[in-house]
């Protein structure tokens, strides 16, 4: 078959299967409501000669130009219809079509690399399926019990309510009055905005809000003013997530502070096995912070690095570009924005206004106290529930100072600080040396109370009673003691979800070591696991995994416990790795161009402050970065102040 009759072909099969689509935009094609029906793999043209190999496809024959044009119509339509159906509601019907679309680009032959938007398109698709796997691990029993909440920007952005002008006047006239070192604009959009919050689900969401604003405020504050930012900042925080940590918006943003992965990642926010920084609310508002700061060095307007923060700077810079106009409310006239994003500067200018004017819009809640910690480095992975029967806690408690954690155990990570009620990080500490470091996955805790028997209490923990009085040295037929504490010995993979198969979907700039690292296991399990026969991984393809592995109970005979490591000791590392940069940053500033090796560790972020620059400034200077992330061996070009 020639190239020509191939790409005809596969133009007339994947348009014949996209006349299935349900909810396909109106741009690419028709469609007939109301059943999605999609053609099976079985059903889907393959043209070219397929290698498979480790459940990935190589391609053999160039396919003709054509081929790429439809097939990203085709996987558009569906990823399109699978993103309608989500945020219908209906996550069980918008995973099979993510599933589909993945299987035809991997199925299709096509290079996905030669062709930019296949290419983004397919990374997309492979973040929205990881996004769903994690939710998944969330949700799994035993695995997790922190739950995402919803955001509250989903529910108050799409709103088109009336304009009071009576009430427009009225705060028109007290504007000078309010204290402010954000720009306030009181127009209609945010006149819209300052209606709805005085109904009675508006004053719910402000009140709700401002009470929870109260334990993060005073830590919120001092990162903006150590940023050198503005304070009412803080809005945004009110507006995206009502300062709840574990707030997940439907576009898959998570935290106070509303990241996608990827710009997580980009400012230095973990997400692996054991945690999501995303969720840390201390990391996240430095990470916000560094953010917003950039931004606003590349618009030079508050409004815009709003908006910009809001639907990402490359929306914001082509409606610029589009219009001739450098003026948030000019694009909003113009309607160039999202939606949502023309509504989400509005949003923060009326929650701004009615948390400093509170009395006059009828507002009145008591702040909840910040909480006082200790905290602690463990230096090997830990279960909660230990931590809670040492230092006689509940465990929920734990879990709400410590929102990052995904599991019930803490990382293989001798740098992770662990937050506890102040006043007991020294205790936990002195009685936490009583238990082995490698069974503090395994072991349990347990008070006698009046009425304990052996036999009761190794029911309750699962355990064996035998094991129990050998642990503890108890002799046959021993007399419990009212108040003293049993360790219990058990199984470490019986309830914390570790060693239990998952899959996990290779995205842009992982690698075999990454991915490792990620889930505490080896390169040489991962090869094994999946019959790899190298370090090469395909996007796309799913691994199997079994966190921990081996590598979790060897790190814990191996590693010595850093119980007493300060915050500067753990710190050093990574200073360490910038010292070379922060050398060379009076070259930059004295007006001379250098290259940047990355190091292991490094974000663009970290990178952009050791030379007294910005994010944007090193993507301008790199162009390889707006297609990927950094990654270790990069070299980065570092050029002086304009």
């Amino acid at each position: 078959m020639t190239p020509n009759r191939s790409a005809l072909f596969l133009a007339a099969a994947l348009l014949f299967a996209l006349s299935g689509c349900e909810e396909t935009a109106k741009r690419t094609v028709r469609v007939r409501p109301p059943e999605v029906v999609l053609a099976t793999k079985a059903q889907m043209p393959v043209l070219l000669p397929l290698s498979v190999r480790h459940s990935h496809y190589d391609l053999l024959t160039p396919p003709p130009p054509a081929a790429a044009d439809v097939l990203f119509q085709a996987v558009e339509a569906v990823v399109r219809s699978g993103e309608l159906q989500y945020k219908a509601g209906h996550p069980e019907k918008a995973r099979p079509l993510f599933d589909r679309a993945m299987d035809w680009l991997l199925a299709s032959g096509v290079d996905l690399q030669s062709d930019p938007r296949l290419e983004e398109l397919f990374d997309r698709l492979v973040d929205t399926i990881h996004s769903f796997e994690a939710a998944a691990l969330r949700e799994s029993n035993g695995v997790s019990e922190q739950r995402a909440e919803p955001a509250p920007i989903d529910e108050i952005a799409d709103l088109s309510l009336p304009v009071d002008a009576s009430l427009k006047e009225r705060i028109e006239a007290s504007l000078a009055s309010i204290p402010h070192d954000l720009p306030l604009v009181v127009n209609d959009p945010v006149i819209t905005y300052l209606n709805f919050f005085q109904t009675t689900r508006g004053r719910a969401i402000v009140e709700a809000g401002l009470r929870r604003a109260g334990r993060y405020r005073e830590m919120i504050e001092r990162i903006l003013r150590e940023e050198g930012l503005p304070q009412d900042l803080i809005y945004l925080a009110q507006a995206e997530s009502g300062f709840k940590p574990q707030a997940l918006s439907r576009a898959r943003a998570l935290g106070m502070w509303q990241f996608m992965l990827f710009r997580g990642r980009e400012y230095g926010l973990k997400r692996t096995w054991w945690v999501d920084e995303r969720q840390d609310p201390e990391k996240s508002t430095r990470a916000a912070a560094r953010h917003l700061r950039d931004l606003y060095a590349q618009f030079g307007d508050w409004y815009l690095a709003l908006a910009a923060y809001n639907s990402g700077p490359g929306n914001v810079q082509r409606a610029i570009e589009r219009t001739g106009y450098a003026d948030f409310w000019e694009l909003y006239k113009r309607n160039v924005l999202p939606r949502e994003t023309k509504n989400y500067v509005p949003i923060i200018l009326a929650l701004s206004l009615v948390a400093k004017n509170s009395a006059r819009f009828g507002v009145s809640v008591e702040p909840e106290t910040p909480a006082r910690t200790d905290r602690v480095q463990p230096g090997h992975p830990i279960d909660l529930r230990l931590v809670a029967d040492t230092i006689d806690v509940n465990v929920d408690d734990l879990k709400t100072l410590n929102p990052q954690l995904l599991r019930l155990v803490t990382p293989a990570d001798a740098e992770f600080e662990l937050l506890l009620p102040e006043g007991s990080g020294e205790r936990f500490l002195a009685e936490i040396a009583a238990i082995p470091d490698d069974k503090w996955v395994s072991w349990r805790r347990h008070r006698i109370v009046e009425g304990d028997t052996l036999g009761g209490i190794a029911k309750k923990y699962r355990a064996n009673a035998k094991a129990i009085a050998a642990a503890n040295g108890l002799e046959s037929g021993a007399t419990l003691q009212v108040g003293e504490r049993l360790v219990i010995p058990g199984n470490a993979f019986a309830s914390t979800g570790l060693g239990k198969l998952v899959r996990y979907r290779v995205r842009r700039g992982d690698t075999l070591p990454s991915v490792a690292e990620q889930f505490s296991v080896t390169p040489a399990e991962l090869r094994r696991w999946n019959g790899l026969r190298s370090d090469r991984l395909p996007r796309g393809v799913a691994l199997r995994i079994y966190p921990g592995g081996e590598a979790a109970r060897n790190s814990a005979r191996s590693k010595p416990a850093p119980a007493t490591r300060t915050r500067s000791q753990a710190g050093s590392a990574s200073a360490a790795r910038l010292e070379n940069a922060a050398q060379k940053s009076a070259s930059v500033l004295a007006g001379q161009a250098v290259v940047h090796l990355v190091q292991a560790g490094e974000t663009l972020w970290s990178i952009a402050r050791a030379y007294q620059t910005t994010v944007e400034a090193l993507r301008r200077a790199n162009r390889f970065l707006a297609s990927r992330q950094i990654q270790p061996g990069d070299q980065l070009h570092v050029l002086p102040p304009q």
